[in-house]
């Protein structure tokens, strides 16, 4: 995903994780408990979200933590059509696997309590508000036990600190499965099953059960909340019938995700991830008729392309959008669309 920024005042940076946050000791100290006790599903054993479930049916939007060009947006005025907002991105720090969370003051907001004070009041509404790692120029490195307990415990802190309900997982160069399904499991044990966990991997990560991706999705499956593969920026790829499908169209969309749909993911742990507008990828934008044709198609068997999956989804998650902002740059023509008929699927 594409979170360059325009020229202008880089974002104000936050001192040290361990100076500038009080909770992040108090998180070491719970992920460290609740790996020792074996505390996990079921079990929180330090800070939690703050907000309801996610709806069986849902909407992932990424929020721009920086201008780009497309719209300057406030958190507060995101649709209520996303059930899900991933506030883009997370910074990486010198210590490997740590991330900080620096609020752009290209956004407007006199203080980081008003940003604060917004999270809180889209999970008042019902709407889940996540962290995310990665994007095109995020690279946070997880690739031993010091690296995923960084990553753990700076995760945990920003979630004490901001009220983040949980934490997607965007990066786009390489990942380690084993040393990030690690971390992963420190955050769940300290959260319990009301973490909120997203992913968002491109499209040749998710071509077979051996990729570090896909590893990583069936390695923490048991807390999965969704994996919105990028069905977009990508070349011609395999779909699960063994034929050749072209990015930007419905074909491309369902035989694509039926990879994961038949590889053991649970169909509610798997969504479409697509462009809100043609301005806000490079190839492989569909329209919003097309997502909701795609939708049909896995989840009831109708508006199907060429390809025809051999059985429905019921209960398929829903759809992604990069993003929020190019969205509102298009006048809402993906979320008018793309979220009532989510959230109307039966």
């Amino acid at each position: 995903m594409d979170n360059t920024r325009t020229a202008g005042a880089p974002p104000t940076r936050r001192r040290p994780l361990t100076l500038a946050l009080g909770s992040g000791a108090l998180a070491a100290l719970l992920v460290t408990t609740a790996l020792a006790t074996g505390a996990g599903a079921g079990e929180p054993s330090g800070p939690g979200p703050g907000t309801q479930a996610v709806p069986r049916h849902a909407v992932t939007g990424y929020w721009h933590n920086f201008d780009n060009g497309s719209v300057i947006q406030r958190l507060a005025d995101v649709p209520d059509d996303f059930d899900i907002i991933a506030v883009s991105f997370a910074d990486s720090t010198t210590v490997p696997g740590e991330i900080e969370f620096n609020l752009d003051p290209v956004l407007g907001y006199t203080s980081e309590q008003q940003f604060k004070d917004e999270i809180a009041a889209k999970q008042a509404a019902g709407t889940s508000v996540i962290i995310s790692v990665g994007g095109e120029l995020g690279n946070v490195t997880v690739n031993d036990p010091a690296s995923a307990q960084a990553f753990t415990t700076s995760t945990l802190a920003l979630m004490d600190e901001y009220g983040f309900d949980g934490v997607d997982i965007d990066l786009e160069h390489g990942i380690n499965a084993t040393y990030l399904t690690q971390a992963m499991e420190g955050i769940h044990a300290a959260t319990g099953d009301s973490l909120v966990y997203t992913m968002a991997p491109q499209t040749i990560d998710m071509q077979s059960t051996t990729s570090q991706y896909f590893q990583l999705a069936l390695n923490t499956k048991d807390f999965l909340t969704v994996v919105n593969t990028q069905y977009y920026n990508s070349g011609t790829m395999l779909g699960c019938d063994g034929q050749v499908y072209a990015a930007g169209s419905v074909d491309f969309l369902t035989a694509l995700a039926c990879i994961q749909l038949e590889s053991g993911l649970d169909p509610s742990q798997v969504g479409l991830g697509v462009p809100a507008s043609p301005n806000a990828a490079s190839s492989g934008y569909v329209s919003p008729q097309t997502v909701t044709d795609a939708l049909d198609c896995l989840t009831q068997g109708t508006n199907c392309g060429t390809f025809v999956p051999d059985r429905t989804y019921p209960d398929l998650r829903g759809a992604m959008t990069w993003s929020t902002n190019w969205d509102v740059h298009s006048g809402y023509a993906w979320s008018s669309v793309v979220g009532p008929h989510v959230h109307a699927l039966p």
